[in-house]
C-alpha cells in the first residue's frame, strides 16, 4: 500500500471519527446553569473543547487505520467473507 494511500485512508477516519465525537460530553448552558445570550439556540454547547476533540480524534483514528493496514496485510477479513448475497454467476475469486 502506497503511502499516499495511507494517509488518505487515515484523514478519512480522523474526519468520520472527530464528527463521531462532537456530540459526547456536550453540556448546554441550562444543563451547566449558566444565561443564555438572546438568540441562542437551546442546543448549544456552553463551553466547546476544540482540542480535545481533535487529541481524541487523532489516537482513535490511528488505532481504527492500523487495524485497516493490518487487516489488508494480513487478510483476516475480505470480501468473500463479508459476501451477503451469494456468488454471481462467472465469478472467478481472486488467486493471491
Amino acid at each position: 500500500m502506497a503511502l499516499t494511500s495511507i494517509i488518505a485512508i487515515y484523514a478519512l477516519f480522523w474526519v468520520m471519527t472527530a464528527f463521531l465525537l462532537l456530540p459526547f460530553g456536550v453540556r448546554t448552558a441550562d444543563e451547566a446553569g449558566l444565561s443564555k445570550i438572546p438568540g441562542q439556540a437551546d442546543s448549544a454547547p456552553a463551553e466547546f473543547h476544540p482540542w480535545r476533540i481533535v487529541g481524541r480524534a487523532t489516537v482513535i483514528a490511528a488505532v481504527l487505520c492500523a487495524l485497516y493496514i493490518a487487516n489488508y496485510i494480513e487478510g483476516w477479513v475480505t470480501v468473500d467473507d463479508v459476501n451477503l448475497f451469494g456468488t454471481p454467476p462467472g465469478y472467478e475469486p481472486r488467486q493471491r
